[in-house]
């Protein structure tokens, strides 16, 4: 079997748990609730769900999105977040055939599809999300680093400045960017910049060229230029864009424009 194929498949299971972790997060966070305690329970009636009603997708799929107690409907955000977050944690698996660089990109694309909905929904990016992932992050660099050299702490640090530190620049002088974008900037820079600047790069880019695509659809559709738009699932989507194809676009765009 090829090497890419068991990635996969070691990657997958772990890339549901998260999701299914994420689902959790998403519903919680936003009210101040805990991930951890109380279990996870129906919305609608209160009841405890059973291992067997919390595998990730699956159970959804068997109980055709309803509660099994009290048959009200499940929404199907859950199993979309599960699969999302499972497929980015595939895809990183695949892509990069270091495990080090697998584990912290994979790490840092799992948190995009939740932090993506979260802000969407709330626009808000959880601090509870963003300081653990920096407390992970940060070792599992340096381990990288220390053990395969498989990162680079330096590079690290300067994505983290250019990328979080670029944002703040812009939140200061515009005021129309919260701190939450900024330390999310912060991070992907951080992780991605481990492994080149030109991932950093790519991420910034792509975030910037869909937050305009995305703005001139909301003008389009009617709202004002002063409305609220999160820039969350721009940074989001664009550290998924960096972290599976950076360094091809980034390549791409040296060979043809420079």
């Amino acid at each position: 079997m090829d090497d890419a194929w068991v990635r996969a498949i070691v990657a997958l299971p772990f890339g549901l748990v998260v999701g299914s972790f994420m689902t959790v997060a998403v519903y919680r966070l936003p009210k101040g609730e805990s991930v951890v305690r109380p279990r996870s329970r129906c919305p609608a009636c209160g009841a405890e769900i059973g291992a067997r009603d919390n595998i990730p997708v699956f159970s959804w799929l068997l109980l055709r999105g309803r509660c099994r107690r009290c048959g009200e409907r499940i929404s199907v955000e859950y199993p979309l977040v599960e699969l999302a977050t499972a497929s980015v944690v595939v895809l990183a698996a695949i892509r990069f055939p270091d495990p080090w660089q697998a584990v912290l990109v994979a790490g840092l694309l799992a948190l995009m599809p939740g932090i993506a909905l979260i802000d969407l929904r709330h626009r808000i990016i959880p601090n509870r999300l963003t300081y653990p992932a920096f407390l992970v992050f940060v070792p599992v660099i340096l381990l990288a680093w220390a053990i395969a050299d498989a990162a680079d702490p330096v590079w690290a640090g300067l994505g983290l400045l250019l990328y979080g530190g670029g944002l703040f620049l812009v939140a200061a002088i515009s005021g129309g960017m919260g701190m939450g974008d900024v330390k999310l900037a912060a991070l992907i820079g951080l992780v991605l910049g481990s492994l080149g600047l030109r991932f950093v790069g790519v991420a910034a880019a792509a975030a910037i060229v869909l937050g305009g695509l995305g703005a001139i659809v909301a003008l389009a559709m009617g709202r004002g230029r002063k409305s609220a738009i999160p820039f969350g699932p721009y940074l989001a989507v664009g550290a998924v864009v960096a972290g599976l194809w950076g360094e091809a676009l980034a390549s791409w765009y040296i060979g043809r424009f420079l």
